[in-house]
């Protein structure tokens, strides 16, 4: 079979990136853990040897994951005077904690599917299922850092406004029943900003509620509730909202789901289901969002799913008309696409 050089020349470029991308990532995770970021975005223009005295480390160490983050293109550098710098930019992605453009808590996600790899091999081989709560600590603590921006910025300012009629009742004074929440950031932000509603967190995985208990305490947010139930499972009824962030996918029967969800909303109940952002097809996904989708889905998401009963493996790239399938399966008569951003997308149901 002939070679066409100019293709694997372009192939073998593309993986010197990605081995870069793959080995910068121990790096990103080495720079949020021992304050490096942040230390240069509130410093201004640094040396090595000024970083490494102002968080406690050896400089020769610092000075080379200095030079990395340079070729990275993470931080700056000026040759005149040999100091690193983080731009308004790069701090928004790195260091601010506010910020929804922050991505540091996805490296952590990254840091578990790594130590679970051995695991997850496994289950390609055996078809089996390896739940959620199977996964190294750092996929929840991951999964709550990197999430939680997007839903800061997004929930309260756009997301609940685009479901119909569904603030005006917050404000009043509604039930709201929050399911999957795991370490209850979504429940918190909602709670926090309709305080004449209650807010009930349900999540099957304990550890996921403890936290979750622990950050409503911390923050002083009296409204909200929080319980270890599945799905399906889950207490109450009239509810006048239910939300699912970005865990849908992840269910086992989320028909099942879907079933007991209507069971628990009130007749002029809402349904707000947050999920990633997908086509329908897989031509349709072949993109930078949809390859991160695929690769998390697969070691993560995917295998969450099948771990359980039905186990149907919708997977992170389902698509719109796949969970619409699902959704009226479950017995909702009316489904719509009410808003998205770039990596996600709001879907509302009703009976």
């Amino acid at each position: 079979m002939a070679i066409d050089e100019g293709k694997l020349n372009a192939l073998l470029g593309k993986m010197v990136t990605e081995l870069g991308a793959a080995f910068i990532g121990t790096n990103v995770l080495i720079g949020d853990q021992l304050g490096l970021y942040k230390t240069l975005a509130a410093g201004g223009a640094l040396t090595s040897h000024q970083l490494a005295e102002r968080t406690g480390t050896a400089e020769r160490y610092v000075r080379e994951w200095l030079a990395g983050q340079a070729a990275s293109g993470y931080i700056d550098y000026d040759p005149a005077d040999e100091t690193f710098s983080l731009s308004p930019e790069q701090t928004l992605v790195f260091a601010n904690a506010d910020s929804p453009a922050l991505m540091t808590g996805a490296y952590y996600i990254i840091e578990s599917v790594y130590t679970d790899i051995s695991r997850i091999v496994d289950s390609f081989r055996t078809g089996s299922g390896f739940g959620w709560g199977d996964h190294c600590n750092c996929l929840f603590c991951g999964t709550e850092r990197f999430f939680a921006p997007g839903y800061r910025a997004n929930v309260v300012a756009s997301w609940l406004p685009a479901i119909d009629g569904v603030v005006e009742k917050l404000q009043a004074g509604g039930k709201v029943a929050d399911v999957g929440c795991g370490h209850g950031i979504s429940t918190i932000v909602m709670a926090q900003a309709f305080p004449n509603s209650h807010f009930f967190g349900f999540d099957y995985h304990p550890g996921s509620i403890e936290r979750a208990r622990e950050l409503a305490k911390a923050e002083g947010t009296a409204n909200v509730t929080f319980e270890v139930a599945t799905a399906k499972g889950y207490p109450g009824s009239n509810y006048d909202l239910v939300t699912f962030f970005d865990c849908l996918h992840d269910m086992g029967d989320p028909v099942g789901a879907a079933a007991h969800v209507r069971e628990t909303l009130n007749a002029n109940g809402a349904w707000m289901i947050v999920e990633p952002q997908a086509q329908d097809t897989l031509v349709g996904n072949l993109n930078p969002i949809g390859r991160i989708y695929y690769a998390a889905s697969t070691t993560v998401c995917l295998p969450t799913s099948l771990s359980q009963e039905v186990a149907l493996g919708l997977g992170a790239q389902a698509g719109e008309a796949r969970l619409r399938q699902v959704v009226t399966k479950g017995g909702f008569t009316h489904f719509r696409r009410a808003t998205e951003t770039p990596f996600n997308m709001v879907l509302e149901a009703r009976p």
